[in-house]
């Protein structure tokens, strides 16, 4: 915290204790009345807080991250609260969560995605190198039977499977090179086929 925000908050306090001080010394004759008062006011307003601090998060939960219009011919995509755009797709008829990333050359799964989707692991062979944010990670070359997104259906997809550590799959150009247009507009990604 610098100077001006502790100056502002000592401020704010001797304020608020200022302001307490009189409605205490005006109230004294019912001061049971007036403390029940001024709880539910205190909660009133912590609640009020609350609401306002969680509503990116009320806002995401109630509206859908994704969706697909237009018989299947359009995918609108809205922006996260952590500025990205995040497609859930089916790939081998298992839902995988993919953050949209036009610097990726590739789809890239992350080893949780690739077993969940049913590969073998230990049969991989990481043969592959690519140089990312965090440094050097090992790939391994994988087909992917199909990548749904309702009823968009593309077969046989190359993907790579990062050895490394990816807390989410990437979806990349070569996904993205299969729409005719790729649009971002008011804080909305739209995918045409």
């Amino acid at each position: 915290m610098d100077e001006f925000d502790t100056a502002n908050l000592i401020y704010l306090a001797l304020l608020g204790g200022a302001i307490l001080l009189w409605f205490v010394v005006q109230n004294r004759e019912s001061l049971g009345k007036v403390t029940q008062q001024a709880l539910i006011w205190g909660l009133i307003f912590i609640g009020a807080i609350a609401a306002v601090g969680l509503w990116e998060d009320i806002r995401n939960n109630v509206t859908p991250r994704q969706a697909v219009l237009s018989g299947g011919d359009r995918i609108e995509l809205p922006r996260s609260q952590d500025g990205h755009y995040y497609l859930t797709a089916d790939v081998n008829g298992t839902p995988v969560t993919f953050v949209v990333d036009t610097g990726a050359t590739n789809i890239v799964l992350s080893l949780d995605d690739a077993a969940a989707i049913g590969l073998d692991l230990d049969a991989l062979e990481y043969y592959g190198r690519a140089l990312t944010a965090n440094g050097e990670v090992r790939t391994a070359p994988v087909t992917l039977d199909d990548v749904t997104v309702g009823s968009l259906r593309f077969e046989q997809i190359q993907a790579l499977v990062n050895e490394g550590e990816l807390d989410t799959s990437l979806l990349g150009m070569d996904y993205l090179q299969r729409f005719s247009s790729v649009e971002i507009s008011g804080g909305t990604l739209v995918l045409r086929r």
